[in-house]
């Protein structure tokens, strides 16, 4: 019997990654080209644009004059687009920039014609358990997964929404390949095997690749395959058509459930060093989402004109949110760009704030008493002085009918409100180690041999601990400074939370720099934020990496790593961090990684996965040399309990 093979044709658009966005824009314009004229032409059925609308948007601006074409294709179902504005990373972001990222693409999708949509996850390192019912809620009901995915059929039931797991992933381009048209149905036929294991008598098989323009005769190209599968019995089919239909053929295939996240690399590289390489990307894109989502709420409440602006600064961000930018697995120069954004967005947020604190006196009220920091001409009873710098008055500088001058330049101090508390800071030193009430803290670092992709661990490597040199302590406000062999390490109480405050000059790459927390038992169940809410995840405590690197080829290293976003605990015991999104599971320790420094994007001799993740281009930016700072807070709370703890260090201005 024969089994038909859907295929479809796609490119997958990273638009910015191993080049720079408008170096990648210029290619597109070439790729996007050639798939207009192969669809106008009916050369192909259709084309499906990576699930995302930035790309397509970064094509008008330079092309406008096509724009009437594509809304036709869309409208005859040749082309679709969008749901998300982009494809951004699941671990590494909020649940509210994932809903703005949904809201913004479809908005833009549904103007332009498209009605059909697709979770489309196709290169994604590894998936969220809570996506599924986002998208049930915005109306989509079909998900597409690829990185991740254990030893699952082609369909399943990902947390209650029909998925597709893409066996071979999305990556196919032997269509473009150097080989005769038998290499080639050669090739296939083992490849269609591999998927045939999983599937029923339809099979997916994408034809496309990062970055990759359509082959003019691909059609004919197929033709020419199954031709040599008949005349050699072989029982497969391929039909250029597009993911729907499969969706269709399948329909009755989705029996077997899933309900937790996808995070397994048995099959697929996950890349799990991407959640702490560059990890400064990771602090400022968790202040400036922070910062927006303040700005936003406020002008929402207050029923100010901000939205366009706001929609424009949430696309900075989205676009900051991409995989390869917000991993930080990309150029020095890409990365550049995205520090730029994330001041833009900045400028935007502070800029909306202070104005509607400057014309609404109860949202000056509103910010002072939520604890948000705000800027003042001077000091003021219950507040804490944050910062004293020279500048000019924000009444000054936000009144469109005044100019600063010289003689405006005064002293202005950041204020945060002073929330009293009972807790104690009670420190017990240790030669390596310093005990607040009873919980160990260290601090550590290892060699590592690895890339933006992966941690490169090295087999045998036993670290290094700081030494505690000395220790002051500000009894006036109960602070302490605790001189280590690292670095200085300022701890504070901020309502029933010990605060962390970490500056350094970084002189050693290819390193990895962790606070380590020791608690009384060993771990095997963490308590993470993922997307604004509490997952579980099991460890085994007694596992380690350096004991199990891969001999063989095609293999990436278990870790105990995982990603966090702004808080991670232990039973009652909990830590909550501004930007550092890494975590590791280690016997009875829970340590937060502060910095991983490396300095290339693909490493092929990376211990930790034996095969090439993307190019070797050496990006000494990454090592992030010189001054770094890292800052986060623990106290002893349950999971149940981190909302009001979290906003102890993120005010909501506007509940």
């Amino acid at each position: 019997m024969k089994k038909t093979v859907i295929a479809y044709v796609h490119t997958h658009w990273d638009r910015e990654w191993y080049r720079e966005f408008e170096v990648f824009r210029l290619r597109l314009l070439k790729v996007f080209d050639n798939v207009l004229d192969m669809l106008s032409e009916n050369k192909i059925p259709s084309f499906y644009f990576d699930g995302q609308v930035s790309a397509l948007l970064d094509y008008l601006e330079i092309r406008p004059e096509k724009e009437s074409l594509i809304r036709q294709l869309i409208k005859e179902k040749k082309l679709y687009i969008g749901p998300f504005y982009c494809l951004i990373d699941e671990f590494l972001t909020d649940k509210i920039c994932f809903e703005k990222n949904l809201e913004i693409g479809l908005k833009i999708a549904k103007d332009f014609g498209c009605e059909d949509f697709i979770g489309y996850f196709a290169d994604t390192f590894g998936h969220s358990k809570n996506i599924p019912p986002i998208l049930k809620n915005y109306g989509i009901d079909k998900i597409m997964v690829w990185r991740g995915v254990p030893d699952l059929p082609s369909e399943f039931i990902f947390n209650g929404v029909n998925t597709v797991n893409m066996i071979r992933g999305y990556f196919m381009d032997i269509f473009s390949a150097s080989m005769t048209i038998e290499e080639k149905a050669n090739w296939l036929k083992g490849n269609l095997d591999k998927i045939a294991e999983k599937s029923g008598n339809t099979l997916l098989l994408p034809i496309g690749a990062d970055h990759l323009g359509v082959e003019t005769d691909i059609q004919e190209q197929i033709n020419k395959v199954n031709q040599i599968f008949e005349s050699n019995d072989i029982e497969y089919e391929i039909k250029l058509s597009n993911p729907f239909e499969y969706f269709e053929k399948v329909k009755d295939n989705f029996t077997t459930e899933w309900s937790e996240e996808l995070r397994d690399n048995s099959k697929t590289f996950i890349l799990t060093g991407c959640y702490s390489a560059r990890m400064r990307l990771k602090q400022y894109r968790t202040e400036a989402s922070y910062r927006l989502e303040q700005a936003d709420k406020l002008q929402k409440y207050f029923g100010n004109n901000y939205a366009n602006i706001v929609e424009h600064a949430y696309k900075l961000l989205l676009q900051n949110q991409a995989h390869d930018s917000i991993c930080g697995c990309s150029t020095d120069a890409v990365h550049l760009e995205c520090y730029t954004r994330y001041e833009k967005i900045l400028q935007i947020a502070d800029t909306i704030i202070e104005e509607i604190k400057i014309s609404n006196p109860k949202a000056l009220e509103l910010i002072k008493n939520s604890g948000y920091e705000f800027k003042s001409l001077q000091p003021e009873e219950g507040f804490n002085i944050i910062a004293k710098n020279n500048g000019f008055s924000n009444d000054i500088l936000y009144n469109t009918q005044r100019i600063p001058i010289t003689e405006d330049y005064t002293s202005i101090y950041t204020l945060k409100k002073y929330t009293p508390s009972d807790n104690t800071i009670e420190l017990e030193i240790g030669e390596n180690e310093f005990k607040i009430n009873n919980i160990g803290v260290q601090f550590t670092r290892f060699k590592d041999e690895g890339d933006t992709y992966n941690f490169g661990a090295v087999e045998n490597d036993n670290g290094e601990t700081a030494k505690i040199l000395d220790v002051l302590h500000n009894k006036a406000i109960d602070s302490f400074c605790v001189r280590t062999s690292f670095f200085d390490v300022f701890l504070f109480k901020q309502c029933n939370l010990i605060n962390f405050k970490i500056e350094w000059n970084n002189e050693l790459p290819n390193h990895l720099w962790q606070v380590k927390f020791n608690l009384p038992n060993k771990i095997l169940k963490t308590y993470s934020e993922d997307l604004n809410t509490i997952i579980e995840r099991e460890f085994d405590a007694d596992y380690e990496m350096r004991n199990h690197l891969p001999k063989e080829r095609g293999i990436e290293a278990k870790t105990n790593f995982a990603p966090l976003q702004r808080y991670v605990g232990v039973d009652d015991f909990g830590i909550i961090t501004k930007g550092l999104t890494e975590y590791e599971v280690k016997g009875n320790s829970l340590l937060i990684t502060l910095l991983r420094s490396t300095g290339v994007i693909s490493n092929p001799k990376n211990p930790a996965r034996t095969t090439p993740a993307g190019p070797p281009i050496e990006v000494p930016g990454a090592q992030q040399l010189g001054y770094n700072n890292a800052e986060f807070s623990a106290g002893f709370f349950t999971p149940q309990d981190y909302l009001k703890h979290i906003e102890t260090i993120y005010p909501q201005i506007v509940k």
